[in-house]
């Protein structure tokens, strides 16, 4: 079995990310090639999309979120998700079970005795009316009915779990301030959350599976689990273990692939990338060590953005007044700091509309 080494498993995600070359991909099928975007923070999929898109322009995204082709919801390790229309109708049932428990899992004691398919029904009853609602609003409403628990543990277990539903616009869209507001999937799209198969032959499962691999391969089994948040896929892997081919990564452990994905040569070039806060291509993985330093990896799950140098974090960004600020983690060579210096110019221009190309080096942490 070939033996992928650290450096030749980095530039296969960064091929499969698409942060190898800028791709000439239409922004929807990006966010499907993707599997969607982690988008808890709402300006952050622009970023992550700029950096991978050649010629993206943020208005694209804004009028796939209004043109209800891309949406907003809870899906992947219960987190707010950018997907395809298609993909969040198709793959939610497959996540049903995971959502319910990592929310009991924060909620049980409030939720204790209460019955979830009552409380699931009493939700849907609320929202059946289309008139989008906070989290807040439908737990205070729910609350009349189950005082003891609580509105926020209510409200959050019916958003996040037991009622598919979509954040409407303007959250999420270019430079727009908006709070949440909540209507059902379903009556936003016109269209049902597609059923689990009545076989139990889980086709989406299986999808799941090459979806990941396509983006994010090769990759272990731990790291689709860490991407997707499901535990249940062994049975997915083995129905589809036939089409894949195997590797080992340098620790022993078992690498599945597409076989025809991209697998570069390990000295291909990789240019900066400014990545956004929670990006996939750091957080869709148990091991991380392709593209992060064991030292720094607590700042995939912090929230910081990070600049990508050979492929690898090697800084922090943030802005100050349409000023990208560049705070390295290690030194850089003359050309480094040249090559970071131009991407963030260009960041910086995004961000600002055009406005500004200003970037700061702030001292190095490391």
């Amino acid at each position: 079995m070939t033996a992928l080494d650290t450096r030749a498993l980095n530039r296969a995600t960064l091929a499969r990310q698409l942060l190898l070359d800028r791709a000439g991909l239409p922004v929807l099928d990006a966010v499907a090639h993707l599997g969607g975007l982690q988008a808890q923070e709402p300006q952050e999929p622009f970023v992550g999309l700029w950096s991978r898109l050649r010629g993206f322009t943020p208005a694209t995204l804004d009028e796939l979120l209004t043109g209800r082709r891309v949406v907003r919801t809870h899906l992947m390790r219960r987190t707010i998700h950018l997907l395809t229309a298609e993909d969040a109708l198709a793959w939610r049932a497959r996540h049903d079970a995971m959502l319910r428990q990592r929310v009991l899992g924060v909620y049980r004691r409030e939720l204790d005795g209460v019955d979830l398919d009552e409380l699931a029904a009493a939700g849907r009853a609320l929202l059946a009316d289309g008139q989008p609602r906070s989290m807040g609003e439908l737990g205070r409403a729910l609350a009349a009915r189950w005082p003891g628990a609580g509105p926020r543990a209510l409200g959050e277990v019916v958003i996040a779990a037991l009622v598919p539903v979509v954040q409407l616009p303007p959250r999420g869209l270019w430079r727009v301030k908006a709070g949440v507001r909540n209507v059902p999937l379903s009556s936003w799209l016109g269209r049902e959350v597609d059923p689990p198969d009545p076989d139990g032959s889980d086709a989406v499962g299986r999808a799941l599976v090459r979806r990941y691999l396509a983006a994010f391969g090769p990759a272990a089994t731990a790291d689709l689990r860490a991407w997707c948040g499901l535990a249940g896929l062994p049975a997915a892997v083995a129905a589809v273990r036939g089409e894949l081919v195997a590797f080992r990564d340098e620790r022993g452990r078992e690498l599945l692939d597409l076989p025809d994905a991209p697998r570069p040569d390990p000295d291909t070039p990789a240019p900066v990338r400014f990545l956004p806060a929670f990006d996939n291509a750091i957080l869709g993985y148990h091991d991380r060590d392709r593209i992060i330093d064991h030292a720094h990896r607590g700042l995939s799950v912090a929230g910081a953005r990070v600049v990508l140098v050979d492929g690898r974090v090697a800084a922090t960004w943030a802005t100050e007044v349409d000023t990208v600020v560049v705070t390295p983690l290690r030194g850089f060579s003359p050309a480094e700091h040249a090559a970071v210096a131009e991407e963030g110019q260009e960041l910086a221009s995004l961000l600002s509309d055009g406005d500004s190309h200003r970037v700061r080096f702030a001292q190095p942490t490391g």
